[in-house]
């Protein structure tokens, strides 16, 4: 077992939103992937993307939408979305909002020009 502190979980930036990740193959976990998402407020309107495996999002603070054509999520809901279909998130919120992802290691996701990108930490 590995115990990852708040604290000490390793952060990174990718356009403008905070991943700060608690399990991936290079912290002690082989097959999932799970990371405090940190969005700051009016943070959206970027092109879907799509990711090759199921994730799952779980809303801790804050409201969300997380697909183009999606519902208004708040604390405590979750919305798993099926490999292939587009992801957008939006911060609908005037304040941070917070949610928890989990998804297989070693995903790829395909930003909306085609690009392949897969993140260090999902490796």
């Amino acid at each position: 077992m590995q115990v990852v502190r708040a604290a000490d979980a390793p952060r990174f930036e990718l356009g403008g939103v905070e991943f700060a990740v608690f399990a991936s193959p290079s912290n002690g976990s082989k097959q999932l992937c799970a990371w405090r998402l940190t969005l700051p407020p009016g943070h959206g309107g970027d092109a879907p993307h799509t990711i090759d495996a199921d994730e799952v999002f779980v809303v801790l603070s804050g409201s969300v939408r997380l697909t183009p054509d999606g519902e208004k999520l708040g604390p405590g809901d979750a919305l798993v979305v099926p490999a292939g279909e587009p992801i957008q998130v939006t911060n609908l919120g005037d304040e941070p909002a917070a949610l928890h992802v989990a998804i297989t290691a070693g995903f790829t996701g395909t930003m909306a020009d085609g690009t392949k990108v897969q993140p260090h930490w999902a490796q």
